[in-house]
């Protein structure tokens, strides 16, 4: 199966027109012909089928058949994770993130952080090729960057909890995170959180976990996580 992405598409959709990019991939690459079903998704959950009515490398037409709403997952996680100083360490987390199944993605610049610009165009596109591949029908909603402080003034009923590296006294996640509960969770720099931040989370109700004996690099624990918390939700 091979799913497309058109953010455009509603239950009321009754055709697509194709990308000059996608319809070079449909009728090239996949060599589909007329007549021949596509499968697309809006991000919101609803999966279209279609039928192809005019296949040519410079524009694709389809005409709609049916439509069908995925159920959504019994937890919601959002993951706000510093961005690290090789981009390329984070695009991989949001690849991978993505593929396990996240909800909400937000970059947070803290005291530490040595990249403090996202490229937030190559992030979503990330976002849309991860959730093609992997065949899901909700694209994870990536947030602008903000910084630390502002994040955890933000008013949050989700389970809050916060990964870091200090010698202080913390939880193992698998013992904390609540099955079928929304949770947030914070992932700090290569240079962790400031006493400071973690302090400031603690107050605002974070609960501090811990990932392991071993020390993670950010997008590490950032995967840890993610996968964690689906295999508790299974």
């Amino acid at each position: 199966m091979q799913l497309f992405y058109n953010h455009t598409l509603t239950k009321s959709s009754s055709e697509i027109k194709f990308s000059r990019e996608e319809s070079k991939h449909i009728a090239k690459v996949l060599r589909k012909k007329e007549g021949d079903i596509l499968y697309i998704t809006n991000g919101k959950g609803i999966l279209f089928t279609a039928k192809i009515t005019f296949s040519n490398p410079s524009q694709c037409h389809a005409v709609i058949d049916s439509h069908e709403t995925q159920p959504r997952k019994s937890y919601s996680l959002h993951l706000a994770v510093a961005p690290t100083k090789m981009n390329d360490r984070y695009e991989w987390f949001l690849e991978k993130a993505t593929e396990i199944g996240i909800d909400q993605i937000t970059p947070i610049i803290c005291d530490h952080s040595e990249r403090k610009v996202v490229k937030e165009e190559r992030f979503e596109r990330i976002l849309q090729s991860a959730m093609k591949q992997s065949l899901q029908c909700y694209l994870p909603q990536l947030n602008p960057a903000i910084s630390f402080s502002d994040f955890i003034a933000q008013k949050n009923d989700d389970q809050l909890l916060i990964a870091h590296c200090e010698e202080t006294k913390k939880q193992s996640l698998k013992d904390v995170v609540q099955p079928k509960t929304n949770a947030t969770i914070l992932i700090g720099p290569e240079g962790d959180f400031s006493t400071k931040e973690i302090e400031l989370a603690l107050s605002s109700g974070f609960v501090p976990v811990t990932l392991g004996e071993t020390r993670l690099r950010t997008e590490t624990a950032a995967i840890v996580v993610a996968h964690s918390v689906a295999f508790i939700n299974e």
